[in-house]
């Protein structure tokens, strides 16, 4: 009776040894793909909306150097002293600012691009609008001393469609996933022998000589 739950392990490892080896990619990849698929229908949708600023040299001002102050203010758009001014207007607290607002430069424009990423588009147009009016009122307050200004370019509008992955492409990136972790479970399971495949015989240790055959040398 103890041994009928061994026979039955034994029995059911044996059946999942007999699997052929496509199968554990098969099964890697249909789990990651529900897995991913999954993901993406529980997670929110993401709105990215974006607003750009340009930088603009005063009569006292070189032109070349509105591209060195635009990669500047691009660090500074996303300071704690520009978001802590932006937060009334955005609506948000700062510490969401700080996770949800990034800002770009080009190297080629004196521009400078902010862009802010919430569930909610409207809350994505207030947060991306309201840095870069706060930067933008930073940066003219030393404009005296800097010989330039910041000008709104372009105000952002509310996004119509989300930026993140769609439940689609989630479930692909999961299949694959799966299907490259199977294939790596595939190639650290221990070979099975084939059929063909016979143990080498033991090497033959010869035994010492008997006493009569070494007298019989001598």
């Amino acid at each position: 009776m103890t041994d009928t739950p061994k026979r039955q392990r034994r029995l059911s490892l044996a059946r999942v040894r007999r699997l052929p080896s496509w199968s554990l990619l098969a099964a890697g990849a249909l789990v990651g793909g529900l897995l991913g698929g999954a993901y993406g229908k529980l997670t929110p949708p993401k709105y990215t909306a974006t607003s750009y600023v340009i930088v603009v040299p005063t009569g006292q001002s070189e032109a070349g150097s509105a591209l060195g102050f635009a990669q500047a203010y691009g660090r500074v758009a996303t300071q704690l002293a520009v978001l802590t001014d932006a937060r009334y207007g955005a609506g948000v607290s700062v510490r969401t600012l700080q996770r949800s607002v990034q800002a770009a430069t080009s190297p080629d424009a004196p521009m400078v691009a902010v862009s802010a990423t919430s569930s909610r588009p409207q809350r994505a147009k207030d947060m991306a609008n309201a840095v870069s009016r706060s930067l933008t009122r930073q940066a003219n307050a030393a404009k005296r001393r800097t010989h330039v200004e910041l000008v709104q370019f372009s105000r952002a509008g509310k996004p119509t469609e989300p930026t993140s992955a769609s439940s689609t492409v989630t479930a692909l990136v999961g299949a694959s996933a799966g299907g490259l972790l199977g294939g790596l479970v595939l190639l650290a399971r221990p070979r099975r022998p084939l059929q063909g495949d016979e143990p080498a015989p033991a090497a033959s240790v010869p035994g010492p000589a008997a006493a009569a055959d070494v007298k019989g040398k001598r």
